[in-house]
Parts: structure tokens; sequence; C-alpha cells
């Protein structure tokens, strides 16, 4: 009855205590080796996330769940598996975030409108490890680098849309995704792949390959890998603002509030001229937005191999080395970084002698991933299953900073930098259980139990001494020149060799003081630097079955204890319920639980952001730490989440359909604060306009200085996390699917919307509290035609995403309105042979864009400094892209 004999039960799930007295019942993974006779090139569309039991089919699965075949991700122009889940499941979407440090290699992510932190990632149904970078705003995301696993390497990907932390552990609030890996004993496909942006940029080259061995006549050995070589884009304009203007076609060029014609060597002529080494990228302005460069190299394996009829050994891991370069913020002229400064001879210098047109610091990212899990799985003489495993992921950044300097230095700055680097490591053992009871119920009870362990840590490791080091011009009059308003001994000497020194002119730059660090990116000082770990325990118990020939129910409850947090214990149940032979209906309610990473507890970043629009070094220090104490932060405390989903499943005249509405409602949220100004200069007056804002921002700096923040009067503006307010996210995924003869008909729809749920003004500003809730777009479908003519197949596809808005500054006084965008992809694929195809296409192939910032208008622009489209749009903002691609199978 429903009996199942071998069964890889990595997943921890558990039974709930407030569930069905009788049966309580939980979904979790199971891996079984299939029939060889039922192995297909594309993935059979049944369900392993969601049922730990046999796989069931999409149609009788308790929960949402997309399953995306090899088929399916093959017909998607993008080698990156992020943006391939972005391409195929409406409610997954994507950043791109061209000028922010690590993010612009590690792009955010969310599911139903939940960051990426709050969706679990398995590969083979057990946990991936994170990623070393904590995005530095919002939502202070620190999740797994999908893209450091080759869509080449994949068999399926199971999207759970489910809240699902009482089954699979922390994180698992807005769902799961399981990367099934390829399991091929022999065979294999090898891919090449070029294309480029209409824009002519952009260009890449991708090879990408899968080989399978037989490990005798019981084991399999599956090793793919791929190679990608990305170039950089720009959707950009010449640098040009009410500050400071480069466009030599403006009225104003080398010109505006804050650009300093006076300073040493300084001349229209030889500043033009310099311009064009400004920035190491290569492209024809001063600040290029848009895609960075980036190459790697990634290879995963998976094996298994059968000791005997009840016990199976596996293993599978992973080995990535990537590496990103992208622009910071253009430095000019008088931006309180290019300053002119007193040598300890009394000359005047400027960075403008090593840069002459200014600087655009170039960030460098180095990412090396490892992975490697191994178990042994089967079954006891009792007929209980068993599976023990063992995992280790690390995932480490390394920095490299160029074309800019550290200003406190003066002339004795080196040019390029080491930062530091960035380390997430994690360690799991995990021992799980599964029997089945005949119970008099219409099915066996599945019972399952299981326990796990944990540790992790992250490490922020220190950067080269230059980096952080604080030199003398970070104070003023570092050499002692002047004594009030007149000069010292020291000064008069240098008087009488020429100086232009002027002690009781207050502007002179004897008196400038200048940032510390690396420009654009301070490195980790010792005092900033170190190791976070902490370790978890869980224990799980569930119960499952078809209760009768109608009704499946399932449940869980999880207990977990951190080392940093304390215990925790959530649960969940679920159920598929048959209303005829064509509709069944099926709805869950759990609850859940997130706890701040180790990163997102330690991380501490210093770099430029827009607070009010206008570029300024921005502080983020962890809320633990006496930066972060001094300014009024809390410590850190677990997410908590309420799950509701009710939908339904059926089929109408060969038309299959799925339905699903979902609630989340989230708890302390955790997320950044909006930035709190910072100013060394103390306000004098009681009654000017804005006194209060400007003596707080004083004040700020004051509690920088006294916990021994190097160059805290260089820093404009600094923040933290917390766990600032409540939200409530719902909406509903609608899928349909039509087999038309020869023509494959899918549309998915997704409608998304998030809400504050409580007073978050003391955290977030009107700005962010507005963006939260309205800069993504609520509605989101793809819709997709696929044909076949014998040899030729034709792929039509619409990406469309709804309208949405943005706040412009910070009191949410000014609003721009986005209107909905339609991509269009055409793909061609033609069989030459049983082994060889040929494809080429298009995506996004009427070259369409979203509304640019500030629809050209400059005042009222998100960005600034020659953006053109929004940088943090989710709707994609590089145009068209035409590829040719060559598939051989043997």
């Amino acid at each position: 009855m429903l009996k199942q004999s071998k069964l890889n039960t990595a997943i921890k799930t558990s039974l709930m205590t407030w569930a069905l007295s009788t049966v309580v019942l939980s979904s979790a993974m199971a891996q079984e080796t299939p029939d060889a006779a039922a192995e297909a090139d594309s993935y059979e569309k049944v369900v392993i996330t969601g049922s730990r039991g046999a796989p069931r089919s999409l149609a009788d699965s308790p929960v949402p769940v997309d399953v995306l075949s090899a088929d399916d991700m093959a017909g998607v122009p993008f080698t990156d598996t992020n943006d391939i889940l972005k391409t195929l499941v409406p409610s997954y979407s994507l950043q791109r975030q061209p000028i922010s440090d690590g993010a612009s290699f590690i792009r955010p992510a969310t599911l139903r409108g939940m960051p990426t932190d709050k969706t679990l990632v398995l590969v083979n149904s057990k946990r991936r490890h994170r990623s070393a970078l904590v995005q530095i705003g919002g939502s202070g995301t620190q999740g797994p680098d999908i893209a450091t696993i080759p869509s080449a390497a994949l068999k399926a990907v199971e999207v759970l849309r489910d809240g699902a932390a009482a089954q699979y552990g922390s994180d698992a609030i807005a769902g799961v995704i399981n990367f099934v890996l390829k399991d091929n004993d022999e065979g294999g496909t090898l891919s090449a792949e070029t294309g480029q942006y209409y824009e002519g940029d952009g260009g890449q080259v991708t090879v990408s390959g899968n080989i399978g061995f037989a490990l005798g006549d019981k084991g399999f050995f599956s090793l793919s890998g791929e190679y990608t070589d990305v170039g950089s884009t720009s959707r950009s304009e010449q640098y040009c603002e009410s500050w400071a203007c480069m466009d030599s076609t403006d009225p104003n060029y080398l010109g505006g509030g804050s650009f300093d014609k006076t300073l040493s060597g300084y001349s229209d002529e030889t500043f033009a001229a310099g311009l064009s080494a400004a920035n190491l990228g290569g492209e024809d302005v001063v600040q290029p937005w848009g895609q960075p460069n980036y190459s790697g190299a990634k290879v995963f394996f998976n094996s298994g191999y059968e000791i005997s009829d009840t016990m199976k050994l596996y293993a599978f891991g992973n080995y990535a080395k990537t590496e990103g370069d992208g622009s910071f913020y253009y430095r000019y002229p008088g931006n309180g970084t290019i300053e002119n400064l007193r040598k300890q001879d009394g000359s005047l210098y400027s960075p403008l002698e090593k840069f002459p047109g200014g600087f655009t610091p170039r960030f460098f990212g180095d990412i090396t991933d490892i992975s490697i899990l191994g178990g042994i799985e089967g079954e006891f003489a009792n007929e209980i299953s068993y599976d023990f495993s063992a995992r280790f992921g690390s995932n480490e950044i390394a920095y490299t900073l160029k074309n800019t300097v550290n200003p406190s230095m003066g002339p004795d700055s080196p040019t390029s930098f080491r930062p530091g680097d960035l380390i997430n490591e994690e360690t799991q053992l995990s021992a799980d259980f599964t029997k089945y009871f005949d119970m008099g119920l219409y099915a066996d009870v599945l019972v399952a139990f299981g326990a796990t362990y944990m540790k992790e840590s992250y490490e922020l490791k220190g950067g080269d001494p230059d980096s952080y080091s604080q030199g003398p011009y970070a104070l003023p009059d570092p050499w002692g020149f002047c004594d009030g308003d007149a000069a010292t001994a020291a000064g008069l000497a240098v008087i009488g060799n020429g100086s232009t020194l002027d002690c009781s002119n207050s502007d002179d730059p004897v008196y400038r003081a200048v940032g510390v660090g690396s420009n654009g990116f301070p490195g980790y000082s010792p005092e900033f630097s170190g190791k976070y770990d902490r370790d978890m325990k869980g224990i799980y118990v569930d119960v499952s079955s078809d209760v009768t020939d109608v009704l499946y129910l399932q449940g869980a409850m999880r207990y977990e204890d951190y080392s940093d947090f304390g215990s925790e214990l959530v649960g969940k149940v679920a159920f598929k319920y048959t209303l005829n032979d064509d509709f069944n209906l099926r709805g869950s309610i759990g609850t859940g639980f997130r706890a701040p990473t180790p990163g997102q507890q330690g991380t501490t970043n210093v770099s430029t952001r827009l607070p009010n629009g206008f570029p300024v070094a921005t502080g983020l220090f962890p809320a633990i730490s006496p930066v972060g104490q001094a300014l009024g932060a809390n410590p850190l405390t677990p997410e908590k989440s309420m799950n509701y989903t009710l939908g339904m499943t059926g089929a109408i005249d060969g038309i299959n359909l799925t339905l699903d509405f979902y609630r989340i409602e989230l708890t302390d949220r955790f997320y950044a604060v909006s930035t709190l100004d910072v100013s060394s200069t103390e306000p004098t007056d009681p009654t000017a306009s804005g006194y209060a804002d400007a003596l707080a921002a004083y004040n700020n700096f004051l509690k920088l200085d006294a916990a021994g923040v190097a160059g805290a009067n260089s820093i404009g503006g600094v923040n933290y996390f917390q766990n600032a307010f409540d939200t409530t996210t719902q909406g509903f995924d609608f899928v349909a699917t039509y087999s038309l003869g020869d023509t494959l008909l899918t549309t998915s729809l997704n409608y998304n919307n998030t809400k504050i749920d409580s007073d978050a003004s003391a955290f977030l500003n009107a700005e962010d509290q507005y963006d939260l809730e309205n800069a993504v777009p609520d509605w989101r479908g793809v819709v997709s035609a696929k044909h076949d003519f014998d040899l030729l197949s034709i792929l039509v596809r619409a990406n469309i995403y709804g309208s949405y808005e943005n706040a412009i500054n910070s009191a949410a006084t000014t609003i721009q309105e986005y209107g909905s965008t339609v991509f269009f992809d055409l793909e061609a694929k033609y069989q030459v042979s049983d082994d060889l195809s040929i494809s080429a296409g298009a995506r996004n192939i009427f070259d369409q864009y979203p509304d640019s910032d500030g629809n050209g208008d400059k005042a009222n622009r998100d960005d600034c400094c020659g953006v053109t489209y929004w940088s943090s749009n989710i709707v994609d903002w590089q145009g068209g892209y035409y590829y040719a691609r060559l598939n051989y199978t043997f």
C-alpha cells in the first residue's frame, strides 16, 4: 500500500504540535534512483520537493511547485541560472545594481516579493551554502550565489512557492528552490553560444558541457562544466550635474557648483585631456551604468554507487572561480577627495597629479565557491530507511580596488589596493529516517524523524594597510604650520622657501582634511575585521498519508536551537483534496522564522551612496558593534512569519491549470535603516532653518568619532540593520499549459503586493517606505508558444511587467510612475542531425526599454551622474540581445 523501500530523506521536516490529532503530515524531499528505462532527455514533471514519500505529480502536490526540465532551461537565451529562473518563474525577480560593491557581481533576487535569504536553496535536496556577500542596503540579503550553479549541470529545477520553514528549516519563509543535478552514467552534451546586445556591447561567449561515466554496473559519475566571458555594457550619458559637468556639449562644461578650477596644476586643456583616462573601463563616459565585465569557470559533479540492494553511497560538489569588475562614482576636482593639500615642504599637492582628469574607481571581485557533500542511504532490516550525510561549503570574495587613492596619504598614496576578503563557511551533519506504518487508513502512514547540526562562520579578512590607514592629511594642518591665524616656526620656514601658506585664510589648503582609506571602498582595518560564527542543532518528526481516496494531509513541526538566538519551534499543515477526476483543492498554513546570519550580524562597509540624490560616503556598521550601539541600534532577533495558501489544480479540455493564493505575514522584518546624515560641522545658530537636522548630523559624527571610526570626518551618512517593522505580502500564481498537437502554449502569471503593517517611521524615511511597497511591479507574466515543424522548432515568449512607482526624494513628495513593459523573445532551433542542433534568436527582439529615470528630467531622477535608466529597476534596461548557439549530444 503505497510503500517505498528506497528514500533519500535529506531535508529536515517536522510534526506540528497543533496539527491534526490523528495524522500530522509533512512534505520534504525524496530522491530515488530512476529506472533506466524511464530516463528521458527531459525531466518528467513530477515533484520531489514537497513530498517526502514517492514523487508526486504536479497536480497531486499539496503545495504549488514549478518544475523546470533541462529542455525548458535550454529554451531560455541565458546561461546564468538566475536569469533562467527569472524568465521562467514570474514570481522570481532579479535586480541589476551596477554601482553597488559586490552586488554588481552577485545580484539580489526575490521570490514572491521576499528576498533570497528568505528562500531556501537546495542542491539534490540538500541545503546550499550562502554567498559571502551581504547586500549593503534594503533587506541586507545574504543568500546562496545561484549563478555558481551552471545550467549544464541541471536535470531539473523545482521551485516550491510556499512557506516551508517548518519543513526545511530557517530561510524557507518564501519557499524552496531545489536544483536537481544530472545523474547520467554515459553520454553527454556540449554547447557553445555567442551573442551581444543591439548596442554593440556586452558580448558574451559561453561554452558548457556534461559527460557521464559508469562506475562499474552499479554507479555513475556525472561531470558538468561551464566557461563564460561577458563584456560590460553602458546605458549612460556623460556625467553632467549641477555640481560638476563633463559634457563638452553642455554650456556648463568643466563647471558646476562644486567643480573647483583652482586646484594645483589645473587647466581646462590639461583636465580635458585627462578625462579619457578617468575610467579604466574604456567607455566614452567617465561613469558608465550597465552590467559589469564578468568571466568564470564552474564545475559540478554528481555521483552515486549502489553497494547493495539496500545501501547506496552518493556524493556531489562544485568548484567555481569567477571574477568581475565595474565602475564606481566619478571623482571630480572639488568633490572632497580631489582637493589641494599642503605638503610637508609647504607646496601644494592634488590627486590631479596622479589623475589629470579626475578618476572613477574600478572595483574587482574574485569569487571562489567550493562545496562537497557525501552520504549513505539505505534501509535497515526493519524497513526503516536512513540517510546520513555531511557537507561543507565555502564562498570567498577577494576584493581589489584600482584607479583610486587613499586621500589621507596625499602624494604617497598608491593607486591600487586590496581592501580585504569576505569568507562564508558552513559545515552540516544530518541524519534522517523514514518508515511506513499500516494504521488502518486508506494508505500507509509515513513517519519521518531526524536531527541535524550545522556550524557556520563569516569572516571579514583585513585588507592591506594602505587601504585603511589614516595618513597625515586626515586631520587639518598635519605639519603644524599654523597656530591660530599666525604661522609657527615651521610655517615661517616654508614661507621663507616660497610657500603660499596663509594661516589667516580659513580656506588655505593647510586646513583641509580628507578621507581615510582607499576611496570608494576603504579596506577592513583590524578594528573592523574578525570572524563571527555560530552553531545550530535541530530535530524534527513528521507523519504523512493519503487518509482517504480523496484527501491527502501533511504537517510538520521543527525545533532548532541557535547558539546566538536561542531556540524556535515552528510548524505547518497542508492538504490536497480531490474534488473530481479533473480538479483538486489544496492549501497550507504554517509558521516560519529566519535567524539573521553571522554575515548580517558582522558585516561592515563604507561606500558611496545616494541618500539624497548626491554621492556621499556612507558607512554600514553592525548593530552589535560599538558604532551601531552608539547610534541607537538594538541587537538583532529572528524574523517570524505566518504563511497561508489556498489553491486549485485542474484540467479543462486538455488545458492544465493551477491557481494558488498566498499570504505571508512577516514580523520583525530585517532591513537597513534609512541613511542617517553625518556632518563634522557643528551648527551654531539654533534659529537657522534645518538646525535640528544639522545638529543630529553633527551628533552622529561625534558618535562615530568617539567609537574610533577612522576618517569619521569624511563620512556623510551611516546606517545599520534592524528588525524594523512588520509586513504583509499577498498575491496569487496562475499557470496554464495547453498542448495542441505540435504546439505547446504556456501562460504563467503572478500578482504580488507588499504592505507595511507597523509604524516604520523610526527606521525608514518616507521614500524607503514608499519604495518598499511600490517600486516593484505588482503584475508579472510569461506567455510562451513553441511549435515543432519536424526538424525546425520556433519559440516565442512574452515577458510582461506591470506598472510601478518610485519615490525620488527622502520625503516621497516626488513620485515617478513607470508604465507596463513587454519584452518579446524569439528563437529558432534546427535539428541538423540526431546529435547536432543549431539555435539562433533574440531576447527583447523589439529592443524595448522601461521608462527612463526621471523621464528625461534630471531634477527628478532617483540616481544621478550620467544615469539613463533607474539602476535598481527589476525590469531589464539593457535592450535587445541576439545570439547563436550550437548543441551537440553524444
